[in-house]
């Protein structure tokens, strides 16, 4: 009687999971959509036409630096904890109780530091440069994390039978345990590149606003996402803004469903 119980609370909470998300999605294309022009994707944003193109390119490079540093940084730290690392050490405990408490800590936090820090002390300025490492430091908890759950996902019966056939210690972690995790690991990526995308307040004080795309990586710029909380907040193109969200939510499917299709790629060559 209880497990049936159970069963129709996860079926319930399921339901209003998606009905919830689907309402959003909807609510938002239903707005926006039918704003979308021509003139939202050209090359400059003037006041006439509110394009959204170089905030677009600008979410593309950041999100692209932002994955090229966080990515090998996060995942070889988190090698060190799972594959090197003794299970006991303090200071062990200690890496992993910084990125617990650098994941809880709001982003409106890595904005004023990223501000202090790089656009005053390192005279960055409002720049693409202070966007990314700031970008950086607030998604490597993610990833250092999910790559962590990865790696403990994988069953040691697969190191022991590469150690077993002669295999080293980092053949077996490149050739078997990285394979192996991969699909989860770029799950973890995608999280990451989703934080970062949807990110208005750190980049707000770092990136800065400009309409302009950057001209290098010490010129200042928006993403979509701050280009949409700016349009709104100013009370005069807000349907604009919903066709800015609705470019977002597009944008983001289709990551998930490129990193999806490489998941599944890897998962094949791995059985293969």
């Amino acid at each position: 009687m209880g497990s049936k119980w159970i069963k129709i609370a996860v079926y319930l909470s399921a339901g209003i999971t998606f009905a919830a998300l689907l309402f959003m999605v909807m609510f938002i294309f239903i707005k926006g959509i039918p704003y979308l022009s021509l003139d939202l994707f050209s090359w400059e944003y003037t006041t006439e036409n509110q394009s959204l193109l170089p905030s677009l390119l600008t979410t593309l490079i950041v999100v692209g630096l932002t994955l090229l540093i966080a990515a090998p940084i996060g995942i070889f730290t988190s090698f060190y904890l799972v594959e090197y690392a003794s299970k006991t050490s303090k200071f062990v405990s200690a890496i992993r109780m910084a990125v617990d408490t650098l994941a809880a800590v709001p982003s409106i936090v890595y904005g004023l530091f990223g501000m202090i820090f790089y656009v005053t002390f390192l005279g960055f300025q409002y720049s693409v440069a202070a966007g990314v490492l700031t970008s950086v430091i607030m998604i490597l908890p993610i990833i250092i994390r999910s790559t962590e759950e990865a790696l403990f996902s994988v069953s040691d019966t697969l190191r022991e039978a590469s150690y077993g056939l002669g295999a080293g210690k980092l053949r077996t972690i490149f050739r078997v345990v990285l394979p192996a995790a991969m699909p989860s690991i770029l799950s973890g990526l995608i999280l990451a590149s989703g934080r970062v995308i949807g990110e208005t307040a750190a980049l707000m004080y770092t990136l800065g606003t400009s309409t302009h795309l950057p001209s290098g990586l010490f010129s200042s710029g928006r993403t979509l996402a701050l280009h949409m909380y700016v349009l709104a907040s100013e009370g005069l193109y807000v349907d604009k803004a919903y066709a800015t969200g609705a470019v977002l939510i597009i944008l983001v499917i289709v990551i998930n469903s490129v990193a999806t299709l490489l998941s599944q790629t890897t998962i094949k060559e791995t059985v293969k």
